[in-house]
């Protein structure tokens, strides 16, 4: 069955099971591998992308609930058209935020997201990046330099 998905920005077409997890949509049929797979159980964040700005865990979104759907991957979040997404990823290299990385994209699409809810002016507290940044895991433990990056990412926007 073909299901067309609105994929930053674009139409796109996928042939696939209508209970196909997006994430495998992105990366299995359309190739777009920025997206990563940890748990396929919605626990790590590794996945997420944004449904409509709101960040997702793709592993367990299946195709058919984003069909007529926005969905923005991290491709489009970091490519700099994205003001957020740039700020994120700037303070992302500024703090040397990655270790191994695989986490990442997951971390800067949830970072993303919540920064697109603060109030322009507004910086958010440690407590409130920690709030939204919970259920994204860091196996290397970054999580000082990731609370820093959305901090530093905060203050570049205000």
């Amino acid at each position: 069955m073909t299901t067309t998905l609105n994929i930053n920005g674009k139409d796109r077409q996928v042939d696939a099971d209508p209970s196909t997890p997006i994430l495998w949509a992105l990366r299995d049929t359309l190739g777009m591998t920025g997206t990563k797979f940890g748990c396929g159980q919605a626990l790590c964040g590794a996945c997420t992308v944004h449904l409509n700005g709101q960040a997702i865990r793709s592993c367990v979104t299946p195709i058919s609930a984003a069909a007529g759907q926005k969905i923005t991957t991290i491709e489009a979040v970091t490519d700099g058209s994205d003001k957020v997404g740039k700020a994120v990823r700037d303070a992302w290299v500024k703090h040397d935020v990655a270790q191994c990385g695989y986490c990442q994209s997951g971390q800067i699409m949830s970072a993303t997201a919540f920064l697109k809810t603060v109030a322009p002016g507004k910086l958010p507290t440690e407590a409130e990046i920690d709030s939204a940044m919970a259920g994204n895991i860091c196996r290397c433990g970054t999580y000082a330099r990731i609370r820093a990056a959305v901090s530093d990412a905060a203050k570049s926007l205000a």
